[in-house]
């Protein structure tokens, strides 16, 4: 198999065994989030309407993973509560609906076509959803303007939302395909070594958990469990003091963006991906290093789709030692934070766009 060694490192069993090779697999997979996450970066710079659609976007990861996250895995798990249990299994599945909905709604679609293409959408998923709504709604918005109102409806139905629905079977296995990939670098990194994996999985997921695609939405389509899925959760909750700071000191964010980016980074990802080099650049470093401090700590979690700051911590506690979790979440946090830090004082003179700066 062709690899790539460690930079500054020369082969040894040793050091192989410990720190493990990043294999050509690996480094495709590495570009490939690349990017997606420069893809969206642009995306909300230059495409019409593209930071509304992007906070829609968040929104409905907020609405369906967060949900998911909250009822099924933390509440409905840990107490074994089979009514919290279904209703977060349900929320999780509207993604689809959901980001289409909001997504229509945000680019000016009148509600009773943005709820006419939602539910065409009904079975398929949260980025499937986004390219889909995005593009049809620009022929919709055409029909509103064209076709007298009352009958616009019909015409939407008739048209739109086959296309819609066919835009979606198209754009689903391309998405799907795209995440795996990432998938199996996590796998190929968490056989190769404990300490690699950490690495590339803290750094990536919380890169994801910042950025549109969701960490939420990618660990649970992976069926990320035990040690990774731990790495991930934790590495999610470390981010939040971290981003923070980063909104604080930079002038990302007013007082409520900061609030608001620390307990669930979705509900501001139209600010970070328009701020990706700092964004980015210190939760992949931050996270990256609290990976490996995790992935060495033995802690499990076997509650995919947790990966995010508030779940990512709780439902910890229901696999491992409460003060083991306690002891990691503050080291972790700490690594983050301090990290945040140095990019915070490297980044200050990078040109900011801020909350005033995308409302215009």
């Amino acid at each position: 198999m062709h690899c790539i060694f460690l930079k500054g490192f020369s082969y040894n069993p040793l050091i192989d065994k410990n720190l493990g090779v990043l294999t050509i697999d690996e480094l495709i997979g590495i570009g490939l989030l690349l990017v997606i996450l420069v893809f969206f970066t642009l995306f909300t710079h230059f495409a019409p309407y593209g930071s509304k659609v992007m906070g829609a976007f968040a929104g409905a990861a907020i609405a369906t993973y967060l949900v998911e996250a909250l009822n099924t895995f933390v509440i409905g798990d840990l107490f074994s509560l089979e009514f919290f249990q279904t209703a977060g299994t349900v929320a999780g599945g509207l993604d689809g609906t959901i980001v289409v909905m909001l997504v229509c709604l945000a680019m000016k679609v009148n509600p009773v076509n943005s709820a006419i293409l939602a539910a065409g959408f009904g079975d398929m998923g949260l980025i499937p959803g986004l390219f889909a709504a995005y593009i049809v709604s620009f022929g919709v918005l055409w029909l509103q303007r064209v076709i007298p109102k009352g009958l616009d409806f019909i015409v939407v139905i008739l048209i739109a939302l086959p296309i819609i629905r066919l835009m979606g079977l198209i754009i689903t296995p391309m998405v799907d395909n795209s995440l795996l990939e990432i998938g199996t670098i996590i796998q190929t990194a968490t056989d190769t070594s404990p300490l690699l994996m950490g690495l590339m999985l803290g750094g990536i997921v919380t890169v994801v958990g910042i950025s549109p695609l969701s960490s939420m939405a990618l660990t649970a389509l992976l069926g990320l469990t035990g040690v990774p899925m731990a790495v991930a959760a934790l590495s999610a909750f470390a981010s939040s003091p971290a981003n923070a700071w980063l909104f604080h000191k930079l002038k990302i964010g007013d007082l409520k963006s900061i609030i608001s980016v620390a307990i669930e980074p979705l509900s501001k990802a139209d600010l970070i991906t328009a701020n990706p080099i700092p964004m980015y650049v210190t939760n992949f470093i931050g996270g990256g290093l609290s990976g490996m401090v995790i992935a060495m700590s033995g802690m499990v979690n076997d509650a995919p789709g947790t990966a995010a700051p508030v779940p990512g911590l709780l439902v910890m506690f229901g696999y491992n030692p409460a003060g083991q979790v306690i002891m990691y979440a503050v080291i972790c946090a700490l690594i983050s934070f301090l990290i945040a830090v140095a990019g915070s004082y490297i980044f200050r003179n990078t040109k900011i766009y801020n909350s005033e700066v995308l409302k215009d």
